[in-house]
């Protein structure tokens, strides 16, 4: 005889065992997705999908996104970002969960599965160590010292290819850690050296000046854009087309200029005096540059750049000219400014926050950032007057006046007189004001890279962030229709 709980508890054992199926056949399902071909979007009707770096990564990361929105533009269509690791691009683009990938990768690498694009940037690979111990010149040198590169990374690759020249070669593969962490770590001490390349160091030495090039490893790598194997023929000649048009009409340079530009500037000792002031000099003024900053919509830091670069945080600095004061305020702009006193730090603070407000201001609205900011430092320094006159030389030159870049240039040709003698406003120290800008930029990311109260707010594996211009630019894409996939 049935007992008479069975039919219920057959009935339990069979919801569970199909429940139970039911899973694991999702598992299945999700894993046989995960490893097969995924059917992209047409990226000439519906939304071109890019892969690109974290934004952990600094600058280099940034760089291939605005390279990658332009390129959506010269295409007349939408793009999505998928940050990525490195080591995971090569099968996301074999799978076809992307069209291409922007991401500063090295088109030596034999990679069956990937096409390379036009290169659009040459750079070296670089053995970099702390200072404290003995140089290393060769490779049986790196025997015994604790080295270490990025995992999949191109100076893993590197590495690689140096291996079977030194069969000996170890070192350690970092996941989920970027070069310039890296060189941190070797700053640091707790790496002896780490493989970067040259963009990574000029960079990671004005943060620490105990960084040195210990040799050049491999060949001079070129940087493209990957896609896979199969790649529609027409993406390809689009991106050879878009490379040749940006190389063209100058906007690749502008960009390298404007992410890499500036990072190569400072001597060591230079970044090292600037470290120490902003550690024993700035805090006795950064109320006043905080308050400058509430009352205008300036970040601070860029305003305590700006006055280092004036005067070195020195409220009663004092050139030949009469310039004075903390900001360095001329009698005329400090009397529009309604300055009492040019020698009261606050007052200087506030009143050269405002003007540099004002010269921004004036500034043609279409000009995008960061170079909206570098041209009002510029204006700053020498007038909106000359700096117009700039712009109207790059016009004159077939160049872009809306491009820091390219006014920079022009600025240069300002105290010579078959250039000055054809303007408004006749002759200015151009170059000290091509100057001024440069150092301030610099400054600036020194300033924001060592504070003590961001740096806490940083997580570690994120050593980089961005602010200021950088970031406004930053948030006009996120707000733009492109979209980012996490």
């Amino acid at each position: 005889m049935k007992h008479p709980g069975w039919d219920f508890v057959q009935n339990v054992r069979m919801r569970t065992t199909i429940q139970r199926l039911r899973a694991a056949l999702a598992v299945c399902l999700a894993l046989l997705l995960a490893n097969c071909d995924l059917q992209l979007p047409a990226w000439h009707a519906g939304k071109l999908l890019v892969i690109v770096p974290d934004i952990s990564l600094g600058a280099e990361a940034v760089f291939e996104r605005e390279l990658a929105q332009r390129f959506g533009e010269y295409l007349h269509t939408r793009v999505g970002l998928i940050s990525m690791p490195p080591g995971e691009i090569d099968a996301a683009l074999r799978n076809h969960r992307a069209h291409l990938a922007a991401a500063s990768l090295r088109s030596e690498i034999s990679v069956t599965a990937l096409h390379y694009g036009p290169s659009y940037q040459t750079v070296r690979e670089q053995v970099i160590c702390n200072r404290d111990i003995a140089r290393p010149r060769t490779l049986a040198d790196l025997t015994g010292l604790k080295l270490a590169a990025p995992a999949d990374s191109a100076q893993e690759a590197v590495l690689r290819e140096a291996r079977k020249e030194a069969p000996g070669l170890q070192w350690q593969a970092h996941h989920r850690t970027g070069a310039r962490k890296l060189l941190q770590e070797v700053a640091e001490g707790s790496l002896d050296c780490a493989v970067a390349n040259e963009t990574h160091f000029t960079d990671a030495r004005n943060y620490y000046p105990n960084l040195a090039v210990a040799f050049d490893i491999g060949t001079p790598t070129q940087l493209a854009w990957a896609f896979p194997r199969d790649v529609d023929p027409a993406l390809m000649k689009a991106a050879q087309g878009f490379f040749d048009h940006i190389r063209e009409d100058g906007t690749l340079n502008r960009l390298l200029d404007r992410y890499y530009g500036y990072s190569d500037r400072f001597a060591p000792t230079e970044s090292s005096q600037f470290i120490a002031r902003a550690n024993s000099v700035l805090p006795r003024y950064r109320t006043f540059f905080e308050e400058a900053a509430a009352l205008t919509g300036e970040e601070w830091h860029l305003l305590a750049a700006l006055a280092y670069q004036e005067s070195q945080w020195n409220p009663l600095a004092t050139s030949f000219t009469n310039v004075r004061g903390m900001m360095m305020l001329t009698e005329e702009t400090a009397d529009r400014m309604n300055v009492a006193n040019r020698l009261d730090a606050r007052e200087s603070i506030i009143a050269g926050a405002k003007y540099l407000v004002l010269v921004r201001e004036q500034l043609p609205s279409r000009i995008p950032e960061p170079d909206r900011t570098w041209m009002a430092l510029a204006s700053y320094n020498q007038g909106y007057g000359h700096i117009e006159d700039a712009r109207i030389l790059t016009q004159r030159a077939g160049r872009n006046p809306d491009s820091w870049e390219d006014v920079k240039k022009s600025l240069l040709l300002l105290n010579q007189p078959g250039y000055y003698e054809t303007l408004k406003h006749g002759y200015a120290r151009g170059g000290e004001a091509a100057v001024l800008v440069e150092n301030v930029r610099g400054y600036y990311d020194l300033l924001k890279r060592t504070s003590q109260e961001e740096a806490q707010l940083i997580p570690e594996e994120s050593p980089y962030r961005l602010f200021g211009p950088m970031q406004r630019l930053l948030q006009r894409w996120e707000t733009s229709d492109a979209e980012t996939i996490k």
